[in-house]
This record gives structure tokens, sequence and C-alpha cells, in this order.
């Protein structure tokens, strides 16, 4: 599905800081098809991950060598100044204050109160994934907390997220944005590490999650859990071989992110 604009408040885009850029381009290509070339001297070692000629995803050196690799959620805003506003009055904190990246738009890194991290995107050369919702591109961005209830207070109040939550089976809430379902969210499980921070994770669309599994351990990557079934589809939580974690998903027939 091509995208070309994203409305305030949906998440439109996803990036990896790595600790081993060539590694973690050799490791993308190889499980989605990804064509990563360098990007400009000036992008400070940033990478576009591309696929049938459009960005879908981006690779670039790990800032923080203390913290673990991850790939990091972007939300799409109209001001990414009055929204990490908007953040700090709600409770969160802002990690990297607003600022401009080249001609691409304007970003800033924050935290919701519980902190989890997520990113703000003001668009401007760059609107964010040029595909989504098809294999080897972004399906779903979850949010697993300890704070539940605050957490739909904290987004509702910077996004304008409404909250579907479920509870028949395991509780589960969609945010939602004019009555579209957009990212989910969760519950920290008892039987999760102790060590997990609240965090925002990523889903990637694969042709079929069980040959995806077997391909992120050919290629040095680890299977953290499953495949599984689950109700909108097939899915697996994998790791790359540098640490950083993230899903993959085979969606059941007409359902997208």
């Amino acid at each position: 599905m091509e995208m070309h604009t994203y409305p305030p408040g949906t998440p439109s885009w996803v990036d990896l800081g790595t600790p081993d850029i060539v590694g973690a381009r050799a490791f993308y290509s190889g499980l989605f098809g990804w064509e990563i070339d360098e990007g400009p001297a000036e992008a400070g070692g940033y990478c576009m991950c591309m696929l049938r000629g459009q960005p879908v995803a981006g690779l670039g050196p790990q800032m923080n060598p203390d913290a673990p690799p991850f790939w990091a959620s972007y939300v799409t805003v109209a001001d990414a100044d009055a929204s990490a506003a908007k953040v700090k009055e709600l409770g969160g904190s802002i990690i990297v204050e607003p600022m401009e990246v080249m001609t691409v738009g304007r970003m800033a890194v924050c935290a919701d109160p519980a902190g989890a991290v997520f990113s703000l995107w003001q668009p401007r050369d760059h609107a964010g994934a040029g595909l989504v919702n098809e294999p080897g591109t972004l399906a779903w961005n979850e949010l697993i907390t300890t704070d539940v209830d605050g957490a739909i207070t904290f987004y509702a109040g910077v996004f304008g997220w409404t909250a579907d939550v479920k509870t028949e089976g395991m509780p589960y809430t969609e945010f939602q944005l004019d009555g579209r379902s957009l990212a989910g969210m969760m519950a920290k499980a008892p039987e999760m590490p102790a060590e997990m921070p609240p965090n925002w994770g990523v889903y990637f669309a694969v042709d079929d999650a069980d040959a995806a599994a077997a391909k992120v351990t050919e290629l040095g990557g680890s299977v953290l859990m499953g495949p599984m079934d689950i109700e909108p589809g097939r899915f697996a939580v994998v790791m790359d071989p540098f640490g950083a974690p993230f899903n993959i998903m085979k969606m059941k027939e007409g359902l997208t992110g």
C-alpha cells in the first residue's frame, strides 16, 4: 500500500540505531529484500531502506552506546515544537529537543510518563514510509507499558488518540484516530523480562512467518518467541544479530494495520 502523506497523529516511520551499520544492512537486506545505500555525508551515516523504489525504514548509527539497540517509532505531527511542549505538559520528557533534519523534516525524541520512547516527526521533504502493510514493510506499532490507563490519557492529550479497549481474552487496547486503528497497547506481562522497560515495538509484514523466522536465524539473528497464531495473523518476536528486537507477522487476508 503506497503512502504519500500521513495525517497528524499517525505513526509514519521507523528507524534503527545500530552498532553495526554494515552488518545491519546485510541482515535486513537479506531478510526483507531492502535495497540499502549509504546516505549523503551530511546524514552522518544514516541510510534509507528502499523497497520498489520507496523508502520503508531507516538505519543509523547507535547514538547511545549504553542503551540496547532498538527500532524507533515516529508519529507525524503538524508542529514538533508544540507537540514536544504538550509531551512535557502531560508528564512526559524530551530526550532530544526539536531539531531540523536537513531539509527532510523536524523531529524530537520523547518518552511518555512510564518511560516508553517515541519520536515526533514534522515532515518536509520526507513524509514517512512510502509503502506499508505489505511484505517487507511496517504493519503495526505497539506499546508495552506498566501503566495502561496513564498511557491512554497521555497519548489522547498529545495526539488526540482514542482508546478501543478489548477485554475478551488477553486485554488489548487499539489506539484510534477518527475511528481508524493505528497502533496497539498491552500491559507488560509478568513473564516478560524484568529489565525490559516500557517500549514501543514495531511489526513488519512478511509472506510467511515461519519462513521469515527461519531466515532470521540463518542470517545470524534469533527467535525470541513463536511463530504463533494470534487474532490478526501469525507472528514471531525476533532479534537481529546486534541486539535489536522486532516483530514479524503474516497478516490474515484482508487485514492491515
